[in-house]
This record gives C-alpha cells, structure tokens and sequence, in this order.
C-alpha cells in the first residue's frame, strides 16, 4: 500500500496541514486504493 501511494499516486507529501487533516487525507488514498482493488477484481472476475 505504502509503495503503490509513493510510486503510482505521487504521495510524497501531504497536501494538508494538522493532524486531523492529513489522517483525513490518508483514510481518502486508503479508499481510492481499496476502490481501485474491487475494480480491478471486478474486471477479473467478470
């Protein structure tokens, strides 16, 4: 997970500031990567 937010999504820094922001920011990339792994067993599957 860490590896594919550095290398694919360019998630090198947080674009946010506080604590409470950046968790928030992170819980949205831990989403769009689970998203992004039900599309992609979707597609096998199907």
């Amino acid at each position: 997970m860490f590896g594919n937010s550095v290398t694919n999504k360019k998630l090198n820094r947080f674009s946010l500031r506080g604590k409470r922001k950046v968790q928030g920011q992170w819980h949205l990339f831990c989403l769009l990567h689970n998203l992004e792994k039900l599309n992609n067993y979707r597609q096998l599957s199907a």
